[in-house]
């Protein structure tokens, strides 16, 4: 590898001698890494280049660090801004405002709804506006950057006094203006969670009409369908429908056919997509496990072959235990414990790996983890997400090949969310980064044991600044809130 701005002689830190997969796809190449304040200046051979900090990296992977697409950070960003859970495997930017479910803009005095109750908790649903929201991310930083979504749930909590109906005229135009509003912040898109009660009585027409606030903006539809089993065809033809009408591109979240009656069913699912984007911009994620988690509810249940609490109010004590086991001490049926047990969260393992398998490995697949860090027992993808991709899908099975593992969680995610500068390793480029030991890097998380940070990372970096070295978190929270106006015109340059 050639020294791309290796004319400059001196950098801030130098990490010599990694093999560089850069982002894009490209073949795995040796080569060293400048970085100046919070940028990187030079890529290649830079023997001539002498740092401020030098690290050798002899057999490990440098690359951009890791882009978090779908994420429920929205409020420990403030609350928990060291952020281990992901910068520990990687991560350096996350997603945030998935599901119809964002922090802002929205107030409420008691306990909000499920699935908001994912998100935050009492007295912590209190910024108005999303720039509010936005403002407090930039007064009180977290460890990685974060890009924010706007939730569906979120607009309609805020302004109806039932969620069991469609909204009328005078709610959607309420609803529309605040996304206005939000876009106008710095939002980067409109998020919805069509398959959960706040929001399942409204219809396609509501999502449009609010969703048309996209256009102008040019700014993304992301989505957790109205149903991931038996109507999943048709939830994705709804989806590319909302997608083409108010011509923006579509992100579909945690792709998966759950249900044993839909075992198999990625063999229908993932041609239709493909069909879908000859006609319009479509991508997707997913998470590397065959089981789901969310709130604690009858009717998935009903589909999983197995389920775990992952918290209950009611019940604190059987986190992480097995519902059946929960209900058969109380007397009752697993629905019945469920009910009990609210407000709750479960695990549930509902889906084929060999779907899971082919959906990672389907070209244009993002990785995103869905975690939910405000569970007691949460799922393990919270802490073990992009590690497994990389140990296990695609260095043990050979689904992917480490590039492509990569460009997935790097490249990929940064051009589908426009996020400028970041997720490719070239001069100019933000520096956000990782040196993992392709050898051993694995997650170590389990359904059993879920808060283990992973194997094989020895360096992340944010924004030029070391968050997570040698197994330890360094304090640093150098994280910064990526307004969807950076996509249209040039950030500012370092020092500047």
């Amino acid at each position: 590898m050639a020294g791309e701005g290796s004319e400059i002689e001196r950098a801030d830190l130098v990490i010599r001698g990694s093999t560089i997969v850069d982002g894009t796809g490209a073949a795995r190449a040796p080569g060293d890494i400048a970085v100046s304040g919070d940028r990187i200046v030079a890529v290649g051979d830079l023997a001539r280049v002498r740092g401020g900090r030098e690290i050798g990296a002899k057999g490990l992977v440098a690359a951009p660090g890791f882009i978090d697409v779908h994420t429920h950070d929205d409020h420990v960003l403030l609350s928990k801004a060291d952020m281990t859970p992901k910068v520990s495997q990687g991560v350096t930017t996350v997603v945030v405002g998935n599901c119809g479910v964002s922090l802002a803009p929205l107030r409420v005095e008691g306990r909000p709804p499920p699935p908001l109750d994912l998100v935050a908790g009492d007295g912590e649903w209190r910024y108005e506006t999303f720039g509010a929201y936005l403002d407090a991310l930039d007064r009180d930083p977290s460890a990685p950057n974060a890009a924010c979504l706007v939730g569906h749930s979120t607009l309609r909590a805020g302004v109806m006094d039932s969620l069991n109906r469609p909204a009328g005229a005078g709610e959607i135009r309420s609803m529309r203006a605040s996304l206005e509003g939000a876009l106008e912040s710095g939002a980067i898109g409109f998020s919805t969670g069509l398959a959960y009660r706040i929001a399942s009585a409204a219809p396609t027409t509501e999502v449009i009409e609010i969703a048309r606030a996209l256009t102008a903006h040019r700014a993304l539809y992301v989505t957790h369908m109205r149903n991931e089993s038996d109507q999943v065809l048709d939830s994705l033809e709804e989806t590319f429908s909302i997608g083409r009408e108010v011509k923006a591109p579509v992100v579909i979240s945690h792709h998966k056919v759950a249900g044993r009656a839909n075992f198999g069913r990625s063999r229908e699912t993932l041609p239709a997509i493909e069909r879908a984007r000859a006609r319009q911009p479509v991508g997707f994620d997913v998470y590397p496990y065959p089981a789901s988690s969310t709130v604690l509810s009858p009717d998935m249940i009903e589909k999983a072959e197995r389920v775990l609490v992952a918290w209950s109010k009611a019940r604190p004590d059987v986190a992480g235990r097995d519902l059946a086991e929960v209900a058969s001490e109380m007397g009752v049926s697993p629905v019945e414990a469920a009910e009990r047990l609210q407000p709750a969260g479960g695990i549930y393992f509902a889906m084929d790996e060999a779907d899971v398998r082919r959906i990672i490995a389907f070209p244009g697949a993002m990785i995103g983890s869905d975690g939910l860090p405000n569970d007691s027992h949460p799922h393990p993808r919270l802490w073990g997400t992009f590690p497994r991709v990389l140990g296990h899908y695609a260095r043990e099975l050979g689904l992917l090949t480490l590039e492509e593992a990569v460009s997935r969680m790097t490249g990929l995610p940064a051009r589908r969310f426009g996020l400028k500068d970041r997720g490719v390793i070239r001069p100019g480029g933000f520096a956000d980064l990782v040196l993992f030991d392709p050898e051993t890097i694995l997650d170590r998380a389990t359904f059993a044991q879920p808060q283990q940070p992973a194997a094989g990372i020895m360096l992340v970096l944010v924004n030029g600044q070391a968050v997570w070295r040698d197994g330890a978190h360094t304090g640093a929270r150098p994280g910064r809130a990526l307004r969807r106006q950076h996509l249209d015109r040039p950030m500012a340059t370092p020092g500047a």
